[in-house]
């Protein structure tokens, strides 16, 4: 008789990553593109599901630019949005509320629950998790562009200390965090703050093993038309490099800033995989081929599960 395939071969090869990564932290940021459509939503949070059912230690950062852009138009306020990173006037901070720690966060810890991960909504405010400043006028250059221009933000914070206290009480009791990316000022102002630096600095104060982005593309990609052209490791610079070519546009740019600080604050790697393709996330952690794209500082590492 002709042997027939192992049928548990997937599973071993699962489970030596399992073995890898029980009890680390992987901090997993779920844009909001990811978040509006309800299907790809309940099937990150299927995904984030396994990994705590395997004891991996998530904690979820969330984004939602494009449920408060569908606000802000249904409330007639202007959406503006420079070098991939939104100008917050009082009115759209209030906007922003309702959405990310409103509707958007309710909706997110529901699904989280279905799927049977025992998630808790926190904010940047809650205990002082992220304690943040008001950004001063800032000068960016957009891509293409040969001078930049000074850019006032708005109410928008930049992070100055992250007190991860009340995260690690509620991961002492086997709780999953779910971070919505408000943050506090020492005067009690509150701000909006990119997710996608909220999921680095949480990622870098927890020492964690990965973090994730969970994106509408495949992953870092060398031509931007094609979602084929899928870069399987990057280092910092690569990054720094097709950040130079203009290649890194739109809201890749916030998270190339992400990414850097992540990684040069201690995080292993950082991944950028598809939130719209089913299972990405479990074949970017538990295959040796990968799904995505995989960023480390500088030494070369084989792409795959093991992934540092």
């Amino acid at each position: 008789m002709p042997l027939s395939p192992d049928p548990y071969a997937a599973l071993r090869n699962a489970a030596k990553y399992v073995k890898q990564f029980r009890s680390k932290t992987f901090v997993v940021k779920l844009g909001g593109a990811v978040l509006s459509d309800p299907r790809t939503r309940k099937t990150a949070c299927e995904q984030i599901a396994l990994l705590w059912a395997f004891s991996i230690r998530p904690v979820v950062v969330h984004g939602g630019g494009p449920e408060l852009d569908a606000l802000c138009d249904a409330l007639h306020l202007p959406i503006e949005k420079v070098a991939g990173r939104r100008i917050t006037s009082a009115p759209v901070l209030d906007a922003a509320k309702m959405v990310l720690a409103g509707k958007l966060h309710t909706d997110l810890l529901a699904d989280l629950q279905a799927a049977g991960v025992p998630a808790v909504g926190l904010s940047g405010v809650d205990a002082g998790l992220i304690k943040a400043r008001r950004r001063p006028p800032v000068m960016v250059t957009e891509p293409g562009e040969t001078q930049g221009r000074m850019v006032d933000y708005g109410l928008v914070g930049d992070i100055e200390s992250v007190d991860t206290r009340v995260v690690e009480h509620l991961r002492s009791a086997d709780y999953v965090p779910v971070i919505a990316p408000l943050s506090g000022g020492q005067d009690g102002a509150v701000y909006n703050t990119n997710a996608d630096t909220v999921a680095a600095a949480i990622a870098a104060a927890l020492h964690a093993e990965k973090l994730f982005f969970l994106v509408e593309v495949p992953g870092l990609l060398k031509d931007v038309s094609d979602p084929s052209s899928v870069i399987s490791l990057a280092t910092l610079s690569d990054l720094a490099s097709l950040e130079a070519e203009g290649k890194l546009t739109g809201g890749m740019r916030p998270k190339a800033h992400a990414m850097r600080h992540a990684l040069v604050g201690g995080v292993g790697s950082v991944h950028l995989v598809s939130g719209k393709q089913s299972d990405a996330l479990l074949e970017e952690v538990f295959t040796n081929e990968g799904s995505g794209t995989m960023v480390v500082r500088e030494h070369p590492v084989k792409h795959g599960g093991a992934k540092g």
